[in-house]
């Protein structure tokens, strides 16, 4: 009796093209995932021309990979194309920041709330640790360090809710008001007692949900007049 497996069906081997090894990521994905994140924190500002081959040496990739990142941005309205094929950083209308703010109140609110269940000693730590950096900051005036850790303070917070879905969702909004961020503190410092991150951390430790949803609404609402300021006149 022979013993060689039958073959499989033609059917079966044709369903089966679709799948293809996976490859590593590609450097077109590494540059896009570099421009998100200077977007998101702060690094890149409206106005700002990207041109292709300066921009490709500032990220350190060729020019192929860095256009197919820029366009993805583009696709995404991260970025803008001006009449001549240039892409720039945007510029916010009031009231496209008024839209992003109103959402991250829900979203970043119910996160952290949700995360009021779910923080780990650990985590509310290291919530903790970035919050006294950003402190310092203030003391030091180093303004352009305290934007990016008060970055690195909410999308922390909403890792610690673990919940995917919305991070990414709320990354996308940072991504989208990231560029104005350097003028967060044109209206100067805010006049906490306390600042609405110790609030959060002690609503955390507490598993406080109502609390901690309350303290970053606070924040988002009262952190953003140097925004408002910058916007308005600029419109």
């Amino acid at each position: 009796m022979s013993t060689s497996s039958a073959a499989p069906p033609k059917d079966v081997e044709a369903e089966a093209g679709w799948a293809q090894p996976i490859a590593k990521e590609s450097l077109a994905d590494r540059a896009h995932s570099a421009l998100r994140n200077a977007l998101m924190r702060g690094q890149l500002k409206p106005g700002e021309k990207l041109l292709l081959r300066p921009t490709s040496r500032r990220f350190g990739v060729s020019a192929t990979p860095m256009r197919e990142a820029l366009l993805r941005l583009v696709s995404v309205e991260a970025l803008t194309l001006d009449g001549r094929g240039t892409v720039i950083v945007p510029t916010l209308t009031h009231a496209q920041l008024q839209e992003i703010r109103s959402i991250r109140l829900d979203l970043e609110g119910r996160a952290a709330a949700t995360a009021a269940a779910s923080a780990t000693p650990d985590d509310i730590d290291a919530l903790e640790r970035i919050h006294v950096e950003i402190a310092r900051c203030h003391k030091q005036a180093t303004f352009h360090q305290a934007v990016d850790l008060n970055t690195q303070f909410h999308l922390t917070l909403c890792r610690i809710a673990r919940l995917p879905i919305l991070l990414d969702i709320v990354e996308n909004l940072w991504v989208r008001c990231g560029p104005i961020l350097s003028h967060l503190y044109d209206a100067g410092l805010p006049d906490w007692e306390p600042h609405p991150h110790l609030r959060v951390i002690a609503a955390l430790r507490d598993g406080d949900g109502d609390a901690a949803r309350q303290a970053i609404h606070w924040d988002i609402e009262k952190g953003g007049k140097g925004l408002d300021r910058h916007v308005l006149a600029e419109s």
